[in-house]
Protein backbone atom coordinates (compact mmCIF):
# COMPACT_ATOMS: atom_id res chain seq x y z
CA UNK A 1 0.00 0.00 0.00
CA UNK A 2 1.74 3.09 -1.02
CA UNK A 3 1.39 5.81 1.69
CA UNK A 4 2.02 9.40 1.81
CA UNK A 5 3.23 11.06 4.58
CA UNK A 6 2.89 15.38 5.44
CA UNK A 7 2.95 18.28 7.85
CA UNK A 8 6.50 17.74 9.19
CA UNK A 9 8.57 20.40 9.62
CA UNK A 10 11.19 22.63 12.24
CA UNK A 11 8.85 24.16 15.60
CA UNK A 12 10.44 25.59 18.68
CA UNK A 13 9.60 23.66 21.62
CA UNK A 14 6.36 23.54 23.02
CA UNK A 15 4.92 24.25 19.33
CA UNK A 16 2.52 22.21 17.46
CA UNK A 17 2.40 20.59 14.24
CA UNK A 18 -0.30 18.35 12.31
CA UNK A 19 0.71 15.05 10.15
CA UNK A 20 -1.03 13.92 7.31
CA UNK A 21 -1.25 10.12 6.35
CA UNK A 22 -2.99 9.36 2.84
CA UNK A 23 -3.94 6.40 1.91
CA UNK A 24 -5.11 5.27 -1.80
CA UNK A 25 -8.70 5.46 -1.86
CA UNK A 26 -9.24 2.44 -3.75
CA UNK A 27 -8.58 0.19 -0.85
CA UNK A 28 -11.47 -0.88 0.47
CA UNK A 29 -11.07 -1.77 4.24
CA UNK A 30 -8.49 -0.51 6.21
CA UNK A 31 -8.40 -2.20 9.63
CA UNK A 32 -5.71 0.16 12.05
CA UNK A 33 -3.82 3.15 10.74
CA UNK A 34 -0.95 4.32 12.61
CA UNK A 35 2.29 6.31 13.23
CA UNK A 36 5.51 4.93 13.96
CA UNK A 37 8.96 6.16 14.56
CA UNK A 38 12.23 4.17 14.26
CA UNK A 39 14.41 3.91 17.42
CA UNK A 40 18.49 3.86 16.43
CA UNK A 41 18.74 0.39 15.94
CA UNK A 42 15.97 0.62 13.58
CA UNK A 43 13.27 -1.16 15.53
CA UNK A 44 9.93 0.04 14.90
CA UNK A 45 8.34 2.47 17.85
CA UNK A 46 4.42 3.12 18.16
CA UNK A 47 3.82 6.58 18.70
CA UNK A 48 0.07 6.14 18.04
CA UNK A 49 -2.89 4.00 16.21
CA UNK A 50 -6.21 4.29 15.71
CA UNK A 51 -8.73 1.27 14.86
CA UNK A 52 -11.56 1.60 12.05
CA UNK A 53 -13.57 2.00 15.21
CA UNK A 54 -11.74 4.78 16.68
CA UNK A 55 -10.09 2.85 19.49
CA UNK A 56 -7.21 4.53 19.87
CA UNK A 57 -3.38 3.82 21.38
CA UNK A 58 -0.56 5.86 22.67
CA UNK A 59 2.74 5.97 23.54
CA UNK A 60 3.12 7.07 27.15
CA UNK A 61 5.57 9.77 26.64
CA UNK A 62 3.11 11.10 24.23
CA UNK A 63 -0.66 11.15 25.89
CA UNK A 64 -2.10 14.01 26.63
CA UNK A 65 -0.30 15.70 23.95
CA UNK A 66 -0.64 14.27 20.67
CA UNK A 67 -4.34 13.19 19.27
CA UNK A 68 -4.73 10.38 16.31
CA UNK A 69 -7.75 10.78 14.31
CA UNK A 70 -9.03 9.28 10.78
CA UNK A 71 -11.33 10.11 7.83
CA UNK A 72 -12.82 6.63 6.96
CA UNK A 73 -14.19 8.06 3.56
CA UNK A 74 -10.78 8.84 2.49
CA UNK A 75 -8.81 6.59 3.96
CA UNK A 76 -7.05 9.50 6.07
CA UNK A 77 -5.26 9.74 9.26
CA UNK A 78 -3.96 12.86 11.29
CA UNK A 79 -1.65 12.98 13.99
CA UNK A 80 -2.07 16.54 16.18
CA UNK A 81 1.22 17.18 17.79
CA UNK A 82 0.93 19.73 20.38
CA UNK A 83 3.21 20.45 23.70
CA UNK A 84 6.30 19.41 21.10
CA UNK A 85 9.43 18.42 22.70
CA UNK A 86 13.05 17.73 21.34
CA UNK A 87 12.66 14.07 22.53
CA UNK A 88 9.96 14.12 19.90
CA UNK A 89 12.42 14.79 16.97
CA UNK A 90 11.89 11.97 14.28
CA UNK A 91 10.85 11.12 11.28
CA UNK A 92 7.29 9.76 11.38
CA UNK A 93 6.23 7.12 9.50
CA UNK A 94 2.50 5.65 9.06
CA UNK A 95 1.41 2.46 8.63
CA UNK A 96 -2.04 0.69 7.88
CA UNK A 97 -3.29 -2.71 8.44
CA UNK A 98 -5.71 -4.66 5.46
CA UNK A 99 -6.24 -8.03 5.24
CA UNK A 100 -3.05 -8.30 3.46
CA UNK A 101 -0.72 -7.52 6.26
CA UNK A 102 0.88 -4.10 6.92
CA UNK A 103 4.00 -2.22 4.79
CA UNK A 104 6.27 -3.11 7.67
CA UNK A 105 9.48 -2.91 7.23
CA UNK A 106 8.91 -1.51 3.59
CA UNK A 107 7.55 1.97 4.86
CA UNK A 108 8.43 5.38 2.53
CA UNK A 109 10.34 7.97 3.22
CA UNK A 110 8.30 9.46 6.61
CA UNK A 111 7.86 13.15 7.63
CA UNK A 112 10.71 14.52 9.64
CA UNK A 113 9.82 16.37 13.04
CA UNK A 114 11.99 18.79 14.17
CA UNK A 115 11.59 20.35 17.77
CA UNK A 116 14.27 22.87 18.86
CA UNK A 117 14.75 23.67 22.27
Amino acid sequence: VQLEESGGGLVQSGGSLRLTCAAPKTIFKIFTMGWYRLDPLKQRILVATITRNGTTNYADSVKGRFTVSRTISNNTMFLQMNSLKPEDTAVYYCDVETKYGSNWPNWGQGTQVTVSS
